[in-house]
């Protein structure tokens, strides 16, 4: 008796004595036929066995059999910048077992996946561990066929049993598909490719002897009106043609390529020189395009067929770095790689390959208009390649490859829909430059306006419209290829390609400057993401601030960003050349959607500022895995919801992180949560140096709590600030006793009610030579501080000119000089206002001293910084623009809080007691300032409380 076993699980049990001499013809010859992968050039020196190369991948439950418009492309890149939520993996080998809770058999599975992604090569590994007596043992015969190959017969009627005995001579005598005690397996792969896509509404046909069309028997097979005992799997791209025939399937599977660990396998497996391979994975890592790509297994076959000579030598500094460089060196290794190949009696190899790429090209291109991935002898004819040489092809068994067929006749395609693309935009780049020539204009309008085919810019443009035309992206990859193609670092890779060379300096400039329009003119956010993509293709400098501008301008406010879009976005930021030191959500997105989206960004940057971007709990748990494996040093997450609940999860991240900075002010935290912060300031591993928990309700309990962490040998805190934290004299002297022997070198207090006492401690300890507390801040102190909410905030001030007081808060800064009490600050308004239009917020003297005149009114010179309150929405005001603020719900309270130290002026809605922080403006503050309001319709009012 002999076991199997996959990744340690015991798949069958079987006799290896007793074997079924029923199916040893059949498995004989599907042992010969994917026993060796067909890689590179197709010469038995050259065939590797599948088991030696064959890496796992990940294969996972679909939902329900979702179809996606979208470009493949941005399915893989969606896939690889998305977190998968706890995703079970499922085993190639057994997709046919019964899933956990359920009873019934599973009979039809279908499973999909991008282009190259595996899902052949999956089927053949299949095949070949059934015939090797692997696994499956339960089937009795396994029948794999190819959609390719059934589309050359297409217009032929078959039977089902006479179309098997075609494809499998072997089960010709034996009485298979009229008994149902034979467990019989059909895999049908690539649905997709087939021509013409199947129809549902087929007539119905039982009779395996009955001969029909092709399309009709599998049809009728997949609705289990044929051999209905029968097990089928089918295999396809996820496009719109398998939409109609979900119904008919058990399970809906989805082949994702290769996760981190199997790509590693994968190029130990192909390059068998250690140093070598390590040397590509470290590399891979470094880029981002090419880490995501390589989930595809046919360019990780490419990455190290391209790489394996390049980075065996010790110089790495040329090594590609964006997509189009890499296939660029792909091309160039399938070039010499054909070199070796070609007879002696070729006189010129240069004439010779460029003839035959550019024969190669011009069929990529006509057919990717046509949406033709598989090509027959027609196709080839029909694009001027001499049918009778297409075996010259071989050579580029790489690139291109050819299959035979059991009727005789062969197949074509690229070895990936991105070589494909790649090769289209080449012929396209080639076509201008070598024969001045743009293909992408009809031939109407080229002859009319003769001068456009010799534009550089119109080609690109030309380019740029056509990817635009397309909703789904099906010339997104060739736009981003033909502008790479067009850098002169590239241009150096195509020179044994090139005999002339057309740019002009100025394009560059003139296409950057086309897509920057068309981005701010785009109503799509799909089409303005890949436009994105071009410019980082283009190596422009200004991507992240037209990112920037795009969201700012309202880019956003047209079309909210789906998760599959916020993924690409995420792509676009992290390839972009620009380094990505600090990042601020605000200038992308204010919502909890959209950080989850860009969560990528936020764990590379060294500075993640996400002050009031509406974060909440919900956030919190994503964000805190981000933090502890990230090399964020500075966190801002001000004037967010997070509360109590919030901040415990946060702390699980916070205790192993790179943290050296970390702000939580207003974000309504309790001394509830002093506990896990107390933990973060004595982690062991922590690197926490300032604290900011401003205006946070701690009180003395949770003072009590922060001082067990800060009077801990492990703590690294220089500078905490604890004001407006409701602390009395009480938390006064647990600080005091912490003080003995922290490190804490700042301490803000402010607005907080010490006492006399609780103050005399701490500035003794200020001035105790043993204490490292070199600055103590206790500014505007009170008993009215103690009060919760918003009436902490209250204070007996000074009232001038109209009324309104406003905060002053010095943290060791110099405070500016005030001629008399008149011009004294304390620290908040709260402003009531009717229906109309009003203005608030804070301005230099000099603006109500100069007179009458349009430089003085509210938000029309540079020295006033406020809101306007108008019906239904809010508007920040600086210099006579008006910026509005598009996701804050309109409130007929707004409170203005002002730190003037900190640079700060600081606007919340106010409802029943609590508020709602609606913006925040950054201001570097250089002379005092004072309340400033402005009444702009009839009817309006404003209430001061």
């Amino acid at each position: 008796m002999g076991n199997c076993t996959i990744q340690g699980k015991l798949v069958y049990q079987y006799d290896v004595v007793n074997r079924r001499p029923r199916d040893h013809k059949l498995k004989a010859s599907l042992k010969r036929k994917f026993h060796f992968v067909p890689e590179g050039m197709t010469t038995e020196e050259n065939q590797i066995p599948l088991n030696s190369i064959y890496t796992e991948l990940f294969i996972t439950e679909g939902r329900g059999g979702e179809v996606c418009q979208e470009h493949e492309m941005r399915q893989i890149e969606k896939f690889t910048m998305t977190r998968v939520a706890q995703e079970k993996s499922i085993d190639c080998n057994c997709l046919f077992d019964p899933l956990p809770g359920q009873g019934h058999q599973i009979r039809r599975v279908i499973t999909t996946g991008v282009a190259g992604i595996g899902k052949t090569v999956s089927v053949n590994k299949f095949t070949l561990d059934w015939a090797d007596d692997w696994a499956n043992k339960n089937l009795q015969f396994v029948f794999p066929l190819s959609f390719r190959e059934l589309n050359l017969m297409s217009k032929q009627t078959f039977s089902l049993e006479q179309l098997l005995h075609v494809f499998f001579p072997e089960v010709k005598d034996l009485d298979i598909l009229t008994n149902d005690k034979h467990n019989i397996l059909f895999i049908l792969d690539g649905l997709d490719e087939s021509r013409p896509p199947l129809n549902l509404d087929s007539e119905i046909l039982s009779d395996v002897t009955k001969p029909s069309k092709i399309d009709v028997l599998l049809v009728n097979l997949f609705k289990r009106k044929l051999v209905p005992w029968a097990l089928v799997w089918v295999t396809s791209r996820p496009v719109a043609s398998i939409q109609i025939l979900l119904e008919c399937f058990d399970l809906f599977t989805e082949v994702r390529g290769f996760n981190d660990a199997q790509k590693d396998e994968y190029f130990r497996r192909k390059i068998r020189n250690e140093t070598v391979a390590n040397r590509i994975i470290t590399h891979v890592k470094s880029c981002r395009s090419l880490h995501i790509m390589c989930h595809i297994p046919v360019f990780c076959r490419m990455t190290a067929n391209a790489l394996n000579k390049n980075l065996s030598l010790t110089d790495m500094i040329n090594a590609p770095n964006t997509l189009t460089e890499m296939y660029l060196r792909f091309l160039a290794f399938s070039v010499e790689t054909m070199k070796k190949r070609l007879p002696k009696t070729i006189d010129s190899h240069v004439d010779f390959i460029r003839e035959n790429l550019m024969s190669l090209g011009k069929l990529a291109f006509n057919e990717l208009e046509k949406g033709n991935l598989v090509f027959y002898k027609r196709d080839l004819k029909a694009n001027g390649i001499d049918v009778s040489q297409a075996s010259l092809f071989s050579f580029y068994t790489q690139i291109f490859k050819e299959e035979p067929t059991v009727c005789g006749e062969k197949t074509f395609c690229f070895v990936h829909l991105s070589v494909h693309e790649f090769f289209a935009a080449l012929y396209v780049f080639l076509s201008f430059h070598n024969d001045n020539k743009n293909v992408l204009l009809k031939k109407s309008s080229a002859s009319r306006f003769p001068m456009r085919d010799k534009s550089e810019f119109i080609l690109y443009r030309e380019a740029v419209k056509k990817a635009l035309q397309y909703e789904n992206g099906h010339f997104d990859m060739f736009l981003r290829f033909l502008l790479g193609l067009s850098l002169e670092t590239n241009k150096i890779l195509l020179k044994h390609l090139m005999t002339s060379d057309r740019t002009k300096p100025k394009t560059r400039q003139e296409i950057i400057k086309y897509i920057k329009e068309k981005i701010r003119a785009s109503p799509s956010p799909d089409r303005c993401l890949n436009l994105f993509h071009c410019l980082n293709e283009l190596h422009d400098h200004s991507l992240m601030e037209e990112i920037q501008n795009f969201f700012s301008s309202g880019g956003l406010n047209r079309a909210e960003l789906s998760p599959a879009q916020w993924a690409i976005l995420s792509y676009v930021l992290l390839t972009s050349e620009e380094k990505l030191d600090v990042f601020e959500l605000s200038k992308y997105t204010r919502s909890e959607k959209g950080l989850h989206g860009l969560l990528d960004v936020v764990k590379a940057a060294r500075v993640a500022n996400l002050n009031a971007c509406k974060l909440t709990v919900n956030c919190c748990e994503k964000l805190s895995s981000v933090i502890s494996s990230s090399q964020i040093q500075e966190l801002d997450l001000s004037n967010n919801n997070l509360r109590d609940e919030g901040l415990i999860l946060l702390c699980g991240g916070l205790m192993n992180s790179k943290l050296e900075t970390l702000r939580l002010r207003s974000c309504n935290l309790t001394e509830k949560s002093c506990d896990a912060l107390s933990s973060v300031v004595k982690s062991v591993s922590g690197l926490l140096k300032e604290l900011d928990l401003t205006d946070n309700d701690f009180e003395d309990v949770g003072v009590k709590k922060l001082c067990v962490g800060l009077g801990s040998p492990h703590c690294k805190l220089e500078i905490l600030n604890l004001s407006m934290c409701r602390v009395t004299e009480e938390g006064c002297t647990f600080l005091v006793s912490a003080l003995n022997s922290c490190s804490l070198r700042q301490l803000d207090l402010s607005y907080n009610h010490p006492g006399d006492d609780g103050l005399k401690l701490l500035k003794t300890m200020e001035r105790d030579p043993q204490c490292k507390l070199e600055k103590l801040c206790a500014e505007q102190c009170g008993e009215s501080r103690v009060q919760p909410g918003l009436r902490k905030c209250k204070s007996k001030g000074y009232l001038f000119s109209i009324k309104a007081t406003f905060r002053d808060v010095f943290k060791g800064n110099r405070p500016p000089k005030r001629t008399s009490d008149q011009d004294r600050a304390d620290f908040q308004t709260q402003v009531s206002c009717s229906q109309g239009m009003a203005s608030m917020g804070v301005a230099y003297r000099r603006t109500s001293t100069k007179g009458e005149g349009g430089d003085i009114r509210t938000g029309q010179n540079d020295s006033f910084w406020g809101l306007n309150c108008t019906k239904g929405k809010y508007q920040v005001q600086h210099k006579g623009t008006s910026t509005p603020i598009e996701d804050q719900e309109p409130s007929h309270k707004v409170g203005v809080f002002l730190d003037w130290s900190a640079g700060t002026c600081s606007f919340y809605s106010v409802s029943c007691g609590d508020r709602s922080h609606i913006r925040t403006l950054n201001i570097a503050f250089t002379e005092p300032v004072y309340p400033e309001f402005h009444l702009a319709w009839k009817n309006s009012s404003v209430y001061l409380n």
